[in-house]
């Protein structure tokens, strides 16, 4: 193995916990959609659909994303999962468009619907920003 890939002390302490958080929340969420698509969008009041295709293929992807995140976590010999860099590019893109279609075009959602978006959004925006200046501050 990579010995630069290798973390150690409190770095590896802070690394496996972003990921583990990331990794729960991505499976959660995924697992959600992919088994439960019209319920999950009625309890968050989220825009409808006349087919679950999409929903239950983000599910799909994120519930992978999520256990990609639990290998690297894990840091296994034989496989590799996605990684905190793979993380933050997936948290920014994806909160970061949710935002935008927010500010731009708003959904005819109800109010809860809407305080789900936002939180979501804040939350998974604030998290690849936490990860972002982690590894920002790892020496080189």
């Amino acid at each position: 193995r990579d010995s630069s890939l290798r973390l150690v002390g409190s770095e590896m302490c802070i690394r496996d916990r972003l990921l583990a958080i990331d990794s729960v929340i991505n499976v959660v969420l995924g697992g959600c959609l992919l088994a439960s698509p019209a319920q999950t969008i009625a309890f968050f009041g989220l825009p409808t659909t006349d087919t679950y295709f999409y929903v239950t293929v983000l599910g799909a992807v994120l519930l992978g994303i999520g256990i990609a995140l639990w290998i690297e976590r894990r840091n296994e010999d034989r496989w590799r999962g996605l990684g905190l860099s793979g993380a933050i590019i997936i948290n920014v893109l994806g909160a970061g468009t949710v935002l935008v279609w927010l500010l731009v075009d708003p959904f005819n959602l109800p109010t809860h619907g809407y305080v789900v978006l936002w939180t979501v959004a804040i939350v998974v925006l604030g998290t690849g920003l936490v990860e972002l200046a982690a590894i920002m501050r790892r020496p080189r």
